[in-house]
């Protein structure tokens, strides 16, 4: 394949996704030299304007006020091959149940050369990837992947589900294996090295730094696609022409990011499937979680195999067997008391936090977004009675904060209740129907 010199990278990576959807083993050279001032720039400007800095502390903002020098220095750096990222700045996101979810932040300039290897990565592997995939994906979502579930159950012969769970994913991705794996579709030796500089930058926490001898940090630009590589060949691709050929009954895997779920047909089969699994994984370095991973009873022949059917959540909602009006098998979801419960301890810590801050109606704007972003995710037909909870907890809350604005009350129940009337919030809605 020639590479023009005179064409945009934009139209060399159309090229690119052109060979490798017609070739999926063609190994493609001279990536490193798509990395020029006029890539890096667009790249520059796909980044989040609100993301925190990195550790040198330069914001998106700062490195963009003099961007095309910052740019051409950058790419000098590059070309003579002195570029190395610095370190990626670790910091806890507390979850729900109290534990931190471990992010890293790199620098403006990592994340520009992150975004720009992680567009020529996609270009290579988005025509290799199997339908069954949807995390971090160009025009995939949840909710395709909901929908690939909800068809695999009600429309095939679904009767048991492997609820998987890999233990640490991201921390324990194997650098040797991601490399080894690229290397399948690149050739090109200096694009191989500039991602294993990547891969090895050092984590720097509370003012230490640590050496990075394995996992793809959560929070890099580039992690997503690296990860989606690295499960396309462990798992996906085992599952498509390894474990199907060897089942005699129906098996159809569903994945986002590192949450999967496996279909399966015959009990004895899934038993094998997960024995199989185990051992997979562990070849590639990854684990079963064995107190979070479990083979369900579930699909239309689970009620008459047992009174209560098992459930199961996946991407945040709870699936279980139920009812049509007309007496059919479909698939029930809702909103997990998990997350439903995460969700609430959120906007009570955003409410407590901004209380004081902002005025009432930059409260209120923010807060009717915050609602309808509940409500396009969680509003799935069935679902209506979670995501009314939801609302009447989040009104409770508001009511809560609002009168510890000053030491005064703001408002009584009937007062709070006026304003609602008069300034409304968003009212919960269904926005997806599944199993039509």
């Amino acid at each position: 394949m020639t590479l023009r010199g005179h064409e945009n990278t934009a139209t060399k990576l159309l090229k690119i996704a052109k060979v490798a959807s017609e070739s999926h083993t063609y190994r493609f050279t001279s990536l490193a030299s798509l990395l020029n001032e006029e890539y890096l720039e667009s790249c520059f400007s796909e980044l989040n304007k609100h993301r925190a800095s990195g550790i040198d502390g330069v914001s998106l903002e700062e490195y963009g006020s003099a961007l095309k020098e910052n740019i051409h220095k950058l790419c000098e750096k590059m070309k003579e091959f002195s570029y190395r990222p610095q370190a990626v700045r670790r910091v806890g996101i507390p979850k729900a149940n109290g534990k931190l979810r471990m992010l890293g932040i790199p620098t403006v300039e990592d994340k520009i050369v992150q975004r720009a290897i992680a567009g020529i990565l996609e270009a290579i592997y988005e025509p290799s990837f199997l339908d069954i995939s949807y995390g971090f994906r160009p025009k995939r979502s949840c909710h395709d992947a909901l929908e690939k579930l909800d068809k695999a159950i009600a429309t095939r012969p679904t009767s048991y589900i492997i609820d998987a769970d890999i233990k640490g994913f991201f921390d324990n991705v194997k650098h040797e294996w991601i490399i080894k794996f690229l290397e399948h579709r690149i050739a090109d030796r200096n694009f191989i090295r500039l991602i294993k500089r990547l891969l090895k930058a050092s984590i720097m926490e509370e003012g230490k730094y640590y050496a990075t001898e394995e996992g793809t940090p959560q929070g890099g630009v580039v992690s997503p696609i690296l990860s989606n590589i690295y499960l396309y060949y462990v798992l996906d691709l085992w599952v498509e022409k390894v474990v199907k050929k060897k089942c005699r009954g129906y098996v159809e895997e569903i994945r986002y990011a590192d949450d999967f779920v496996i279909c399966v047909k015959n009990k004895e089969e899934a038993e094998d499937i997960i024995s199989m699994l185990r051992e997979r994984l562990k070849k590639f370095g990854l684990e079963l979680s064995e107190e979070k991973t479990r083979l369900i009873l579930f699909g239309r022949y689970a009620k008459e195999k047992r009174k209560r059917p098992e459930t199961f959540d996946f991407l945040g909602f709870t699936h279980y067997c139920d009812t049509s009006r007309s007496g059919k098998f479909k698939v029930g979801r809702q909103t997990s008391r998990k997350k439903l419960i995460s969700k609430i301890k959120e906007m009570n810590v955003w409410l407590k936090n901004i209380r004081n801050v902002f005025p009432i109606e930059d409260v209120w704007k923010t807060l009717k977004q915050k609602l309808r972003g509940h409500y396009m995710y969680y509003g799935i037909g069935g679902n209506y009675r979670k995501i009314a909870g939801y609302y009447f907890s989040v009104i409770k809350l508001v009511f809560k904060w609002l009168n510890r604005r000053s030491q005064r009350k703001s408002y009584n129940w009937e007062g709070f209740i006026k304003y609602l009337t008069k300034y409304p919030l968003p009212k919960p809605k269904i926005y997806h129907a599944y199993g039509k």
